[in-house]
């Protein structure tokens, strides 16, 4: 009987002979290699050895003798009888015509790769990598094995990985017979990331289950790091559409800690691992490039098109990727079917909200979008695994793949460390609980017994607060929502929320804020970047240059750090139009920025002072304004989001309006060339006086109701003591507001509105559609409210509705 089976023989049907994992291997080796998906070569020992192996050595009456009556909910007896088990079948010898197949497959990929050769023995079960259920991390893999006694060694232990505690209880979880799933082992080249790098990548966004994104994760050494949540890994993103289109950009990166590094070792005679310190010169580096970042992308779509057109249905994948620090090439070492964020439906939206402030006392990355309060429950060891009660919430230093039981017994998990990648993250999203990974103190910050409320919902970063605090929950059906006819947009700064908040209904974006793209993701004044030598404090400029420690200056930097903010923003958004504001800090608020002091004056009413366009052709910001320019170009020509359109916010005169059109002009971003339309906050009264003369030199008006408000009412909206005189529903206002839109109208210029009024005043919105504007811009939680207002403005004027807004989480575009 034949128990090998080469890759080149192997293909996705083929899962009941040698496993979910192998099957894929052979599928990728045969139909992808030569489409640049790059493969190991290798054989799989077939599930039918495993068979034979137990049956000729008697083993299936003792595994069933060590199994039946197996009571799951006992943590002791689980123990037990899943180490009987495992030691029954290690101790069963291989059959002597199946070891001899086996080490003469291993001799001739030796012939192939050489004498040196190591390989990877990996397990793979026949009921993995199935739609449904995955089984990651629930049996075992053997790294740089060398020899034939070792490889046959590791064969044993692959099969009796099969009986892990971890994998026992996840087949009694999703109802698979221990005796009817059989298990294959893989035997492949190893991949030498030890000397490099390894991570995981997928073809969506895990969070939100946008599709138009492939993320990859990544660290120095084995991936099991990555995968178990011991390092906080590089993240990048790249954007399939515009990848498609030629455009070979990354996205978004995200620069992780990467303390340590896993490596090969040998101890008391058998090859193990062990980690080490990664230097602080390599941790500032992103561990692989962004050409590398792009042929990953690459092939991580090329294997979501090919099981795609298999199954007949878009099948997102999870890929595990290994650079070999040898011959320097990127290798695919495994793919399945994402079974998580793929699942989500995207016609009902969810929505937590924090009701209230709160004092957070550890963050990280946020996995989910839920909120839970209750009791904190820090566990150090496995060993403290017994005194965990159902509905705490689960805080360690890291989770392992045995802690699945204690697991789906938490409301929420908190680790110190891990990506949004690893076993908690992974975890997490299987069970529909959030966490926030990477905290790097939460053990220390938080006690057990404390209340807490662990938040995923404002962003990427997570929160874990102390107190319960209150927090309320809406559920929307979009698929049963119609669209106002008037054009309903989106006001975001935080680029960490875009593909959330792309899944609401919309029109696209109305005001993209630069302003907490600069503070919280470049965090350093543009000019202190475009002149370090200009900030005179030692100790501030080091910390400056040091933020830009993985780019090529400090001012590459900012563009690179603000392009890919607005670039994630307009991608989530894409193809629909993305009205970008260029930067409109106060004088005040650029000070408070490091380096700030050094750059600006101090002015006793920053609102109506030196901000806005005012600030871009002057000697004190024009430096800081090219570089803003510089990455709006990159924007729009490189990373090919050509549905950027540019916003110039307290343009206060016509003349202004004209020497800040030539200064972008002057920088490639030319009004009307290769599309580019540039837009002008309409805030100001002048703004109205001159609409005519304005309307000539810009494409079109976005009413900032904040400013004109104060400027209306002559009200300064930082001053507390007149705030009760602030009124955007005042006659003045409103009136103001029907000569923007008419005037406008008037010149066949596009006008929306992008200030707080209509978000917070349902009536001001029914308003502004009866004057006929043709977008209103509103904050994300006042959408749906929104939505149903106008549709009854809309419906009084005669406005027929609009069918509800087409869901795009099945990879569909607008």
């Amino acid at each position: 009987m034949t128990f090998i089976r080469w890759f080149a023989e192997l293909g996705v049907g083929d899962v009941p002979l040698v496993g979910g994992k192998n099957a894929s291997l052979g599928e990728m080796f045969r139909e992808l290699g030569a489409q640049g998906v790059r493969v190991p070569n290798g054989f799989a020992v077939t599930a039918e050895a495993y068979r034979v192996t137990l049956e000729q050595g008697g083993a299936w009456n003792r595994l069933h003798a060590a199994l039946d009556g197996l009571d799951p909910g006992n943590v002791d007896d689980l123990a037990r009888r899943a180490h009987e088990a495992r030691e029954i079948v290690y101790g069963t010898p291989l059959p002597p015509e199946l070891a001899t197949q086996i080490v003469d497959a291993y001799k001739a990929l030796r012939q192939q790769y050489g004498e040196a050769l190591t390989v990877a023995v990996r397990s793979s079960a026949t009921a993995e990598d199935l739609p449904t259920a995955s089984f990651a991390g629930q049996h075992e893999t053997f790294l740089n094995v060398s020899g034939e006694a070792r490889l046959l060694d590791s064969v044993r232990r692959c099969y009796a990985s099969l009986f892990t505690e971890r994998a026992v209880m996840y087949r009694i979880e999703h109802g698979f017979d221990h005796f009817k799933v059989l298990l294959s082992a893989g035997v492949m080249k190893m991949v030498r990331a030890d000397l490099a790098a390894s991570g995981v990548s997928f073809s969506l966004d895990t969070e939100s289950g946008f599709r138009d994104v492939v993320l990859i994760t990544g660290a120095y050494g084995l991936g099991e790091n990555v995968v178990q949540g011991t390092v906080d890994p590089d993240e990048f993103y790249v954007f399939k559409p515009t990848l498609q289109a030629g455009r070979r950009t990354v996205l978004r990166r995200t620069l992780g800690g990467k303390e340590i590094r896993m490596v090969y070792a040998r101890a008391a005679g058998r090859d193990t691992t062990r980690n080490m310190p990664v230097a602080r010169q390599e941790r500032q580096r992103f561990c692989i490039g962004d050409a590398e970042v792009l042929e990953l992308a690459e092939a991580t779509m090329r294997i979501e098109a090919h099981y795609s057109a298999r199954a007949g249905q878009p099948t997102p994948m999870d890929v595990e990727w290994a650079k070999d620090g040898i011959d320097g090439q990127l290798y695919i070492v495994q793919a399945r079917p994402e079974t998580v964020a793929s699942r989500k439906s995207s016609a009902m939206l969810d929505e937590y909200v924090l009701e209230g402030g709160g004092v957070a006392i550890a963050s990280g990355r946020a996995v989910g979008r839920g909120v839970v309060s209750g009791r904190a429950n820090v566990v150090a060891d496995v060993s403290e695994l017994g005194r965990f009660q159902r509905g705490e919430i689960l805080v360690a230093d890291t989770t392992m793949p045995d802690w699945g039981t204690v697991m789906k017994q938490a409301a929420a998990v908190v680790t110190n460390r891990g990506g949004r990648t690893c076993h908690a993250a992974i975890v997490a999203r299987e069970l529909g609980i959030p966490a926030v990974v990477g905290c790097d103190d939460a053990t220390e910050k938080i006690r057990s017994g404390d209340e807490v409320t662990v938040s995923c919902a404002e962003g990427d970063t997570g929160r874990v607060y102390a107190g319960a605090l209150p927090f309320h929950k809406t559920s929307t059906d979009l698929s049963a929502l119609p669209m106002p006819g008037t054009r309903l947009m989106i006001n975001i700064g935080n680029p960490d929320l875009a593909f959330q908040l792309s899944f609401l209904p919309n029109d696209g974006v109305g005001l993209a804020r630069m302003e907490f793209i600069v503070a919280e993701h470049i965090r350093a004044h543009p000019m202190a970047l475009a002149h370090p030598e200009r900030v005179d404090d030692p100790a501030e400029r080091e910390r400056i240059i040091a933020l830009a420690g993985a780019y090529a200056s400090p001012a590459d930097y900012f563009v690179t750090r603000l392009s890919e903010g607005v670039g994630t923003i307009a991608a989530a958004f894409y193809p629909k139009p993305v009205i970008v504001r260029m930067s409109d800090f106060k004088t005040n608020e650029y000070a408070s920025l490091p380096g700030g002091r050094w750059f600006e004056p101090v002015e006793a009413n920053p609102m109506i002072g030196f901000r806005g366009a005012a600030r871009y052709t002057h000697p004190a910001y024009a430096d800081g304004f090219a570089l803003e320019c510089r990455a709006m170009k990159r924007v729009r020509a490189d990373m090919g989001l050509d549905n950027v359109r540019l916003m110039i916010p307290f343009c206060r005169r016509v003349e202004e309006a004209r020497r800040v059109l030539d200064a972008m002009a002057a920088m490639g971003l030319a009004r009307g060339v290769d599309g580019l339309e540039i837009h002008v906050m309409c805030e100001i009264p002048n703004n109205i006086l001159q609409i005519d003369a304005f309307a000539a030199l810009f494409d079109g008006f976005s009413i900032g109701s904040n400013d004109l408000t104060q400027l209306v009412l002559g009200v300064d909206r930082d001053s507390e003591i007149v705030s009760f005189d602030f009124d955007e529903r005042d006659p003045g206002v409103l009136e103001m507001l029907r000569l923007a839109i008419q005037g406008a109208r008037r010149c066949g210029r596009h006008v929306g509105i992008c200030g707080q009024a209509p978000s917070d005043y349902p009536e001001l919105s029914a308003f502004l559609v009866k004057q006929g504007i043709d977008a209103i811009s509103l904050n994300p939680d006042s959408v749906i409210r929104t939505i149903r207002t106008l549709l009854e403005a809309e419906q009084q004027l005669g406005i027929p509705p609009r069918p509800p807004a087409s869901p795009h989480a099945q990879g569909e575009r607008p």
